[in-house]
């Protein structure tokens, strides 16, 4: 259930209660696509940046290990021993992203795995039943994924299909919740609205799937090529017609720049893979603006990464130390850099909420909005 606390402008501070706890919003999901973040950091260490939310993979989970298997177990909750909230994609994204060959049908849809080239088939119901075996607290609706630009027509078409999956989503996610044995009886499930960068099929497929009255509702197929700009007038175009009392989730976004302007257009909760792949070859977050660890003249540079911060990394190491682990190649490098990354992006959104609360955020956001994107 979504609380709404308060609003500045379209900017909104709420809360989402789970069966796994409470989320403060606006909020950042940390990305655990195999049930880890990529970097050598557990959900142990996720408790100490600050992190609210673990989001892990349906597509990689179902291929390796098996979602069978991860409910034989326990579940995500206890397979992976995060006890906060996780939310689970349907796999659609990554379906229509790494499978190189597909055939898409009403039913769903086929592909080989891009592991071992075996045919699978995945529809509205195999995707909920992987996340249910996952007893993930929040699963997303199966949808289609199209490339942007797509031709009217077929985004249209693709649209009205992502509504009747949807539709099947709801029918088999009461199934699985009432089924005796079920990991999570009490899964929250989230309709995706999609209809690329076209305004019309994305306000009237907002329109639609609100009246189905379902848990969360995300925005997706943006942040995939299209400028920023477009996103942002998208995202502008729906949120009148998003529920206000229901929480917002804008997919795979973004750099924290992106977050900042999304906040501020209404929306609450976030993911993306960003601050820990960049992390890994070197590009790290600040106050600043974004810190680039190649460049030589950190050879001799004992600062932390972020004068101002005080996650675990930057109490501890030097810019020097962690540009020698990185070029080394030593894991403990690529691991100090996500931490502080996942750590910077978790405490700005702890800042986000008690600006939101202090009614200042719009000034907060009109100062770091040309700032956090700088290269140093």
């Amino acid at each position: 259930m979504y609380r709404l606390i308060k609003t500045e402008g379209t900017a909104r501070r709420g809360e989402f209660v789970t069966p796994h706890g409470t989320i403060q919003t606006p909020a950042f999901m940390n990305v655990a696509t195999c049930g880890a973040i990529k970097g050598a950091v557990s959900a142990l260490d996720l408790k100490n940046i600050k992190c609210q939310v673990q989001l892990c993979n349906t597509y990689h989970l179902h291929l390796r290990p098996g979602d069978d298997k991860v409910k034989e177990l326990g579940g995500l909750h206890k397979f992976t021993r995060w006890e906060g909230p996780i939310l689970t994609d349907s796999g659609g994204f990554q379906v229509f992203s790494l499978a190189k060959l597909r055939d898409i049908k009403e039913e769903g849809v086929t592909f080989h795995s891009h592991i071992d080239g075996r045919k699978i088939f995945m529809g509205p119901e195999e995707s909920m039943k992987i996340q249910s075996n996952l007893g993930s607290t929040i699963a997303m609706a199966f949808d289609e994924c199209v490339e942007n630009p797509s031709p009217y027509e077929y985004t249209r078409d693709s649209v009205a299909r992502t509504t009747r999956w949807l539709k099947r989503c709801v029918t088999k996610m009461n199934e699985l919740n009432q089924t005796e044995g079920t990991i999570n009886p009490k899964q929250m499930l989230f309709g995706i609205n999609q209809g690329g960068t076209y305004r019309d099929l994305r306000i009237n497929h907002m329109k639609e799937i609100a009246e189905l009255d379902l848990d969360g509702y995300a925005i997706g197929g943006l942040a995939v090529g299209e400028p920023t700009e477009v996103m942002y007038e998208i995202i502008e175009a729906v949120e009148p017609f998003a529920p206000k009392d229901k929480i917002r989730y804008l997919m795979g976004v973004g750099t924290p720049v992106n977050i900042l302007e999304a906040v501020y257009r209404g929306v609450d909760l976030f993911d993306c893979v960003m601050p820990s792949r960049n992390a890994r070859h070197g590009q790290l977050f600040t106050w600043d603006g974004v810190r680039n660890l190649n460049n030589a003249k950190y050879e001799l540079d004992e600062n932390p990464v972020d004068p101002h911060c005080d996650c675990p990394t930057c109490r501890n190491f030097s810019r020097a130390y962690i540009r020698h682990l990185l070029k080394s190649g030593e894991m403990l490098g690529m691991r100090l850099a996500v931490m502080h990354n996942l750590y910077f992006y978790n405490n700005l959104m702890e800042i986000i909420r008690t600006e939101l609360d202090n009614s200042t955020f719009t000034a907060f956001y009109e100062k770091y909005r040309n700032i956090l994107g700088v290269r140093i």
